[in-house]
């Protein structure tokens, strides 16, 4: 495909992007004819210089940077996405586990390993208790932030379902955040599921081309396009402001996808003075019982890295989460590059932690545990973080934003991160990274001041979620 038919420029926005109302829809209806998208070098160094400033970048701007072929310039592009994440964050990569909570979906999504449509699917929902001993085990290695998982399935399921899961974990694990991933849901439902203690509201919109969107999507609740695409709208009204939104990369050309997300973001924060708090990279993975094998839109290893690149420079605060959907190597890469949160250890079942696991919604491809990622990330250079301050502290929405924008973030980013990795350090880390950690932990603490070391004091006599 070609990109100058696909990919606006400047002025051309709104001709390109049409909103209607509650549940607003994106056509792609103009179809460009002359070669106006410009990527000489002096334009794309101009881009970067505003992304270094911390700006949101125009759509024509986020254009420029998809259309870019030029590999030395993309060098560059690479650079400043790194210097940008650690102008806003720091050093910390976030880590966390999903937890699968059902697999027993009513949608027929062509793509997924929980259509129900696949006859020879296990099916799974957990009980209450099931959740408890599996939010119990991740808690018992180390983590504090957990994002539940569910496929639509209202009747087992549904928002009294996943509250009682949530109050259970809250009351009887370590776990300090929830975060959700859950089909679309009435403005009501949302109240409650906020008013219960959830975190962040992630749905991913899967791919913004209606064709495609309708071909992979025939019936369920989800082959409703513009239901599903104004579900932000429903969860901010409800009182979220932290929000994930995402592509499944590989459905669809991802240069138009990236593109019209970002489109989706501008016109959130034009609304509610904020958009997403996180950006998902997802990539198409093999599932057991998938249709759909992939199309003529793959989309490569580099492919992902400009994408981390392009929203990290396109919304310089967001948070960028990899999971464990991407090759150990290409994680390791996009962690220098400017993804910000990671998932580690993570089965894609439910109850597949503590058993073998039942249907998967998608293959894993990065199979190192928790403490396997954590090394890496120190030996990286960077700092592992268990931290989940922000969302108790108030830190959401358009506050968030204005902090991560005028460089305020960092430095609570990065204390919240020395004091999770020393009580990891103290209560979970295995022998045979301990050292690296500790040397890493010294490292990072003699450049932070602002008491740290006496908050570690703490943190040796017994106290536990020390934070800033």
């Amino acid at each position: 495909m070609n990109l100058k038919r696909i990919i606006p420029a400047e002025g051309r926005e709104d001709k390109a992007v049409s909103l209607q109302g509650y549940g607003f829809c994106f056509l792609m209806n103009i179809v460009l004819e002359k070669n106006d998208v410009k990527t000489d070098k002096f334009i794309i160094r101009d881009i970067l210089v505003k992304s270094l400033e911390l700006q949101v970048l125009s759509l024509s701007e986020v254009s420029c940077l998809i259309a870019l072929e030029d590999r030395d310039l993309w060098d560059e592009v690479f650079d400043t996405a790194r210097k940008i994440k650690e102008k806003v964050y720091g050093k910390r990569i976030v880590l966390f586990a999903p937890l699968y909570l059902s697999n027993e979906c009513i949608n027929n999504c062509l793509y997924c390993g929980f259509r129900t449509g696949n006859a020879k699917a296990k099916r799974k929902t957990l009980s209450k208790d099931e959740a408890l001993r599996e939010a119990s085990l991740l808690a018992g290695k180390g983590y504090k932030r957990l994002l539940l998982v569910t496929s639509e399935n209202p009747k087992l399921a549904g928002i009294n379902y996943i509250e009682s899961v949530i109050d259970a974990i809250y009351k009887n694990t370590d776990i300090r955040i929830l975060h959700v991933n859950a089909p679309p849901m009435s403005i009501e439902d949302f109240k409650k599921l906020k008013d219960c203690g959830a975190g962040v509201y992630q749905c991913f919109q899967e791919t913004y081309h209606i064709p495609t969107y309708r071909m992979l999507h025939p019936s369920g609740p989800k082959s409703d396009y513009n239901w599903r695409l104004g579900v932000m709208d429903m969860a901010i009204e409800a009182g979220f402001e932290d929000i994930g939104m995402g592509v499944l990369l590989g459905l669809y050309d991802w240069r138009w996808d990236v593109w019209v997300l970002i489109a989706h973001s501008h016109r959130l924060i034009k609304k509610y003075g904020f958009g997403p708090h996180t950006l998902s990279v997802p990539r198409l993975q093999p599932a057991e019982g998938s249709k759909f094998r992939g199309s003529r839109y793959r989309v490569s290893d580099m492919d992902v890295k400009k994408i981390v690149a392009i929203y990290r420079l396109a919304l310089p605060y967001v948070g960028i989460v990899i999971s464990t959907r991407e090759p150990a190597y290409l994680r390791d890469e996009l962690f220098l590059i400017g993804a910000s949160q990671v998932s580690a250890g993570s089965r894609t079942s439910p109850l597949g932690y503590i058993e073998d696991s039942d249907t998967a919604q998608f293959e894993v491809a990065d199979l190192r545990s928790l403490e396997d990622v954590i090394e890496k990330i120190a030996e990286l250079g960077l700092i592992p973080s268990l931290c989940t301050a922000c969302y108790r502290e108030g830190r959401s929405g358009e506050r968030f934003k204005e902090l991560a924008e005028g460089q305020g973030i960092k430095e609570l980013c990065e204390q919240n991160a020395l004091l999770t990795l020393k009580e990891y350090i103290e209560d979970y880390a295995p022998e045979d990274i301990k050292q690296l950690l500790i040397k890493r932990l010294k490292e990072e603490s003699e450049k932070t001041g602002n008491g740290i070391f006496e908050k570690f004091k703490l943190i040796e006599e017994g106290e536990r979620d020390v934070h800033v």
